[in-house]
């Protein structure tokens, strides 16, 4: 079935264990062939009176029973395909992959190789990903498996109960299988119900009521039988079905559910093949509708090559990532402005020695860097007077401070309330972010003039 299919079966070992894994496939035909007997020759034939009723239950049972079994044979036998030879390395690339003495100086082989391959998976060192008993390149989204020993396209799991590789092939075909064995379940546990419960309520009788029962008592525990069995089937499968269907939605497999594949641009992200709901139902079932319900290959693409939510060429948006390889590239400093050092400012003063403050700033606001480039390049040359501010002073009086209009995202001023002096008693302003000072700059004016009570400058 895969690349190396005829390996199993070199040795009587091998195929008795060929012969073995039948035995699951053997099991769910055998019950549904226990099931179609107690259906329809029970149930219908034996124990109905009514006619068209019965005509109307063979009908869609029928149906239902034949697109599950279309389904499920065409699952069991659909294969997992083939790897094509150009994603197999050469011999001398293998001898010197195997040679090498070093992880990196295999990943520059690999990687070589690969230039010309359609592949955007890695592994968790950034290497290509590389099947060492297939010696194959293996391509995105692909899977050796153990069991079919051979690498699997799209590989979502293995599946002892139809005995094959659940892969891009044949995926279309188990989704409808699993979806049309609930319908037939249902379907079975639905029609029987009736005769199900006339089953308990006459069952001391030892004879048939009011038409009811008319089956013999053997035919009446087929009956009886099959209704739970459909339950416990219904039950399993509803589960099933429904964690496929979410599958399919987010195109994602059970694999990749598990363990999120990894790109070569962004590291590992779960949703890296998620394009849309509609997108991913059609990337496995097709674009046309009418083809949907029929066990039909209808799946977009060769099975190589997937299209990704963003383009793995490029810097994949970080919001997309829930994880990253390695040292994340992005700066911190970048991430948080806040972080980000700022040079001092001086205070600017008018010809009364009066303080200039910044217009609504707050002590510990600070600017990121490009920012204040950015303000600095477009801030005019000359400035403005404001009117003149009244300030309270200590000892009860008013004084007035005239003040400019000072970019404030130039302006940094932390700690007001205790500011060093010089020789002239003029106040000394010094820049802090944190703990982390930047440059002192002395500003003109009198230790007095327009400060609070509790020696801050006052702001506008």
């Amino acid at each position: 079935m895969g690349n190396d299919d005829h390996r199993r079966r070199k040795t009587p070992c091998g195929f008795c264990m060929a012969v073995f894994k039948w035995i699951p496939v053997v099991f769910i035909t055998a019950v549904i062939a226990w099931s179609y007997y107690a259906y329809v020759v029970e149930l219908c034939i034996r124990n109905s009176e009514n006619l068209v009723g019965m005509i109307l239950m063979l009908f869609f049972y029928h149906i239902a029973l034949i697109l599950f079994m279309w389904s499920y044979w065409r699952t069991i036998m659909t294969s997992v395909g083939r790897v094509p030879d150009q994603w197999r390395i050469p011999d001398e690339e293998l001898t010197r992959l195997f040679r090498a003495d070093n992880p990196e100086t295999q990943k520059r082989i690999l990687n070589s190789f690969a230039r010309s391959l359609p592949v955007t998976n890695r592994t968790m060192n950034g290497s290509v990903r590389f099947c060492e008993k297939c010696k194959i390149i293996k391509p995105d989204r692909a899977h050796h498996c153990s069991v079919c020993n051979s690498c699997v396209l799209k590989m979502d799991h293995h599946c002892p109960w139809v005995n094959n590789c659940v892969n891009f092939y044949n995926y279309k075909f188990f989704v409808l299988f699993l979806g049309y064995a609930l319908i037939y379940c249902l379907y079975v546990a639905v029609t029987t119900l009736h005769d199900f419960v006339q089953f308990w309520k006459y069952e001391n009788n030892g004879y048939s009521e009011q038409g009811q029962l008319n089956g013999s008592v053997v035919g009446r525990f087929h009956i009886l039988f099959l209704f739970f069995i459909s339950i416990m089937f219904a039950i399993s499968l509803v589960s099933l079905f429904g964690y496929h269907i979410y599958l399919v939605l987010v195109n994602r497999t059970t694999l990749e559910s598990f363990r999120a594949p990894v790109f070569r641009v962004g590291g590992p992200d779960k949703n890296g093949f998620n394009l849309s709901r509609y997108a991913n139902f059609c990337e496995v079932f097709g674009d046309d509708w009418q083809y949907w319900p029929l066990p039909i290959f209808t799946s977009r693409g060769d099975g190589f090559s997937y299209p990704t939510s963003t383009d793995q060429s490029g810097e994949a948006p970080p919001a997309q990532r829930y994880a990253a390889m390695g040292d994340t590239t992005t700066n911190r400093l970048d991430g948080n402005p806040t972080d980000k050092l700022i040079d001092a400012i001086p205070l600017v003063t008018t010809p009364n020695n009066h303080v200039q403050p910044p217009q609504q700033q707050h002590p510990h606001q600070v600017r990121s860097q490009n920012q204040a480039q950015s303000q600095r390049q477009a801030r005019p040359k000359s400035l403005n007077l404001q009117p003149a501010l009244e300030l309270p002073l200590a000892n009860g009086q008013s004084s007035s401070c005239n003040t400019a209009a000072v970019p404030s995202s130039e302006v940094v001023v932390v700690n007001f309330s205790t500011l060093p002096e010089d020789a002239n008693g003029d106040a000394v302003i010094i820049d802090m972010v944190g703990d982390h000072s930047g440059a002192a700059a002395v500003v003109a004016a009198p230790k007095d003039a327009c400060r609070q009570p509790n020696g801050d400058v006052p702001l506008n």
